[in-house]
């Protein structure tokens, strides 16, 4: 047989085996068939490891920030503090804890402390635990009223709505203060001793960023009858960054993917990494608008955002702003500690700095 005629045989014995050996073979449905989607419901979208993580349908489970306690009308067993619920202004629908420290005279004024809470735009509440002993403990080592906000929370409701609710906030308890019993309406407490000429922004975290992006509003819009400025602000350990590190901030790219694509979820991408919102120093000729007095800036160094703090107090003289600065910062210890350790030797020493700062605003 020629050549030809041998490969020929052999090749279609070949095919002919083959055909055979796949008719045998059951054929699987899964390989024909094109492949399902997966279900959004269970697809994440976004997580933030042991806080929040968010699916593509939209659904969102919270771990961190999610358990409250009920406010002490009868006052805190610790220190005497009572406190209430109260819907600050029912047109925004922004709502707070107050307190008000024990044994205040009938008339007498309080400085006023406007908190809000930390937890990266996304979780906690005022009437978390950590956030709750930390506002009585504040108003009872003053004393001052202190009004802890309730603001609506990312992803649901994204940046810029903290923001307004903030600002809507401040308003209202300046409102409450000057109302001095002419307004029926207005929130009892803050009337009868709330002081608007002694009015105080505060926060931690993400809280700090928010406190720190009031007062640079509010020299944009000042409150009718009232002005642009407020007595002072406090940062805690405040949530600043920035698109470059800055100091000694590490230069990981893995390190730093754990904080460019927060601040773009929170904010669904509206702001840049360099926005004033985030990064004060991105804008100094904003930053120079600051609408307060004083400026109180704790860190830690530990803390993951401690460069920023500390650039924060450096530079907040160079843009040209003509206010007091007051800066501290705690050794050995991490971002926020004073709300886990809150009974602990540094947790008192760095609430007594703050209840100065505020007595002399």
């Amino acid at each position: 047989m020629p050549d030809l005629s041998r490969r020929v045989l052999c090749l279609a014995l070949l095919v002919a085996a083959l055909a055979a050996l796949l008719l045998r073979l059951p054929i699987r449905s899964h390989l024909l068939k094109p492949r399902a989607a997966m279900d959004p419901d269970s697809e994440v979208e976004f997580e933030m490891q042991g806080v929040m993580r968010m699916y593509k349908s939209g659904r969102v489970e919270r771990f961190d920030g999610t358990e409250t306690v009920p406010p002490s009308p009868d006052g805190d067993p610790a220190n005497g503090v009572t406190s209430k619920d109260v819907v600050l202004d029912p047109a925004a629908g922004v709502s707070a804890r107050l307190y008000l420290p024990p044994g205040v005279e009938p008339g007498k004024r309080l400085p006023v402390v406007v908190f809000f809470h930390g937890g990266a735009f996304m979780v906690h509440t005022a009437a978390s635990p950590l956030y709750h002993i930390y506002a009585a403990s504040l108003a009872a080592a003053v004393p001052a009223l202190v009004v802890s906000v309730d603001y609506r929370l990312a992803p649901e409701h994204r940046l810029p709505a903290a923001y307004d609710d903030a600002f809507a906030a401040l308003k209202a308890v300046v409102a409450a203060c000057r109302a001095d019993g002419a307004e029926a309406e207005a929130e009892p407490w803050l009337a009868a001793h709330g002081d608007a000429s002694r009015v105080v922004l505060a926060g931690d975290s993400a809280g700090a960023n928010m406190a720190h992006n009031a007062a640079i509003r509010l020299r944009k819009e000042p409150i009718d009858g009232y002005g642009d400025t407020v007595s002072g602000i406090v940062l805690l350990h405040p949530y600043f960054w920035g698109k470059e590190p800055l100091g000694a901030e590490p230069t990981d790219p893995g390190y730093r993917a754990i904080f460019d694509p927060t601040w773009e979820f929170i904010c669904g991408g509206k702001f840049g990494l360099d926005h004033p919102y985030i990064n004060p120093m991105a804008a100094p000729e904003e930053w120079r608008q600051l609408g307060c007095r004083r400026v109180l800036v704790t860190t830690a160094e530990q803390c993951w955002f401690v460069e920023r703090a500390r650039a924060y107090a450096e530079e907040i003289k160079k843009c040209g702003w003509d206010g007091e600065l007051e800066f501290y910062e705690t050794k050995g210890e991490g971002h926020v500690f004073f709300l886990p350790k809150h009974g602990s030797d540094n947790a008192v020493k760095e609430l007594v700095v703050v209840a100065d700062f505020v007595r002399r605003c």
